[in-house]
C-alpha cells in the first residue's frame, strides 16, 4: 500500500464540499434512486488519491482522471472488473487512458471497509459526486446538472494549495448576467438549448481551443455594434451564416435531442469557437447568426474612453473589486471593456491563454461594466 503525506488541501475543502452536497440532496428531487452522498472521510480519500496522481507521469503522459462515488447497481450497464481495484495514485495513473473520453468515470465504493475503484460507469445521477483531474495539481469537484448535456455543475476548484468554493449566491446578485446563473447551476426555468446555455456550450469551446479569443454577441435587430468595429471589416460574412441558428431551430419540441442532432450542435458550436482563435473578435447575433470574426474594435465616435471596471469571480469569499481595464489583462480584455461600454445592450465573452474566461456586461445597477471572471465554472 502506498504511503504518502496527506494533501492539505483535502482536509479543508471535505467538511464544506460534504455539506454541500448533503443539503441537495435533502432538498432535491432525485427520484426514487437518489445518488450517495461520501462522508468527509471519503471525499478527503478520493482527492487525496486524485492529486497525487495528477503529478505522475505514465508513458509520458499526464493523467486526466474522473471518479465517481456511486455503488455499480446504479448503472444499467456498468463496465465491472472482477476484482475491484485500490484506490491509489499509481493504479489511478496506471488507469486512467481508461476514462479520458468525456462522459467515462471510474465507478468508487466502500469494499471491505476500503473505497475500491469497481469498474466504469457513464451513467451518472444528479447531484452524484464527481471528482476531475484537469491536469497536474489541478482538481475539480462537481456534479451533474440533470439535463441533456455534458456540461457539469462545478461545486470546487483545487489548485495547489489553493481552494476556490462556488458562491451559490452569486447567482442571486443584481445584475448578474443569465450566462452566469446558468453556468451556476441555477438556471431552471428554460431548456438546456435555451439562449443562455448556448452561450456556456460556446463559452467551453472557446476555452478549449487553448488559442484566447473573443466573441461578441450583439442583438440582432439592431445594427448599432457596427459603429464600435474598424471598417472595413476582413471577415465579415455576408450573408450571415446561419448554420448553428438553423440547427437550435430544429431541436425537437419536448426537449429530448437526438444523438444525431447533439453531434451537429456541437460540431456548430466548435466550428464558431473555433474562429475566435483568429486575431480580433467573433461577432454572433442574439439568434446565432456569425456576423464576422477576426473584427477589430474600435472606441465608437463621441464615446468617452472606459476607466473603471468592476470585478467578481463567483466563489465564496471573493469581493468585488473596481480597477482599470489595463489591470485585467491585455488587448482582447481592454478592448472587449470598451465595445460593452460602448454598446450596453451587448456581452463580451473573453478567453485567455492563461485559462481565465471572462464575460463583461453592462451593469445597469452601477452603471459600470462588470467583467465575471468564470473560469472556476468552465473546468
Amino acid at each position: 500500500m502506498e504511503i504518502l503525506d496527506s494533501y492539505p488541501a483535502a482536509r479543508l475543502v471535505a467538511p464544506k464540499v460534504h455539506a454541500y452536497f448533503a443539503r441537495h440532496r435533502a432538498t432535491s428531487s432525485a427520484g426514487p434512486n437518489p445518488a450517495p452522498v461520501p462522508d468527509e472521510s471519503a471525499i478527503r480519500e478520493m482527492i487525496d488519491a486524485a492529486f497525487w496522481a495528477s503529478l505522475r507521469r505514465e508513458e509520458g503522459y499526464e493523467p486526466k482522471i474522473s471518479l465517481a462515488y456511486l455503488p455499480p447497481e446504479m448503472d444499467a450497464q456498468p463496465l465491472v472488473f472482477e476484482r475491484p481495484l485500490p484506490l491509489g495514485p499509481a493504479m489511478l495513473a496506471k488507469i486512467a487512458p481508461v476514462v479520458e473520453r468525456p462522459g467515462i468515470h471510474l465507478g468508487v465504493w466502500p469494499d471491505s471497509g476500503q473505497l475500491r475503484v469497481w469498474g466504469t460507469t457513464q451513467s451518472i445521477p444528479v447531484y452524484c459526486f464527481v471528482l476531475e483531474v484537469i491536469e497536474a495539481g489541478l482538481l475539480v469537484v462537481k456534479h451533474h446538472r440533470g439535463a441533456q448535456t455534458g456540461k457539469y455543475v462545478n461545486v470546487a476548484v483545487l489548485e495547489g494549495d489553493q481552494v476556490k468554493l462556488v458562491d451559490e449566491g452569486a447567482s442571486t446578485l443584481p445584475d448578474c448576467p443569465d450566462l452566469l446563473t446558468s453556468l451556476l447551476g441555477f438556471n431552471t426555468t428554460r431548456s438546456w438549448i435555451g439562449s443562455v446555455n448556448v452561450l456556456v456550450q460556446l463559452a467551453v469551446s472557446m476555452r478549449a481551443h487553448g488559442r484566447g479569443g473573443s466573441l461578441l454577441i450583439v442583438p440582432a435587430d439592431n445594427e448599432a455594434w457596427r459603429e464600435s468595429i474598424i471598417h472595413p471589416m476582413t471577415y465579415a460574412v455576408s450573408p450571415p451564416f446561419s448554420s448553428l441558428s438553423r440547427i437550435i431551430r430544429e431541436r425537437s419540441a419536448d426537449g429530448v435531442q437526438s444523438p444525431a442532432w447533439q453531434d451537429a450542435f456541437k460540431e456548430a458550436v466548435d466550428a464558431i469557437a473555433g474562429l475566435t482563435a483568429v486575431d480580433g473578435a467573433a461577432v454572433l447575433a442574439d439568434n446565432y447568426d456569425l456576423l464576422a470574426f477576426g473584427a477589430k474594435i474600435n472606441r465608437r465616435r463621441g464615446s468617452p474612453l472606459v476607466e473603471q471596471v468592476t470585478v467578481t469571480e463567483p466563489i465564496e469569499g471573493g469581493t468585488p473589486r473596481i480597477v482599470t481595464p489595463a489591470e485585467l489583462g491585455g488587448t482582447r480584455h481592454l478592448s472587449a471593456a470598451q465595445f460593452v461600454h460602448d454598446q450596453q445592450g451587448a456581452v463580451a465573452l473573453v478567453a485567455s491563454q492563461d485559462r481565465r474566461f471572462t464575460v463583461f456586461a453592462w451593469s445597469p445597477c452601477e452603471t459600470r461594466v462588470h467583467a465575471h471572471r468564470v473560469e472556476s465554472l468552465l473546468l
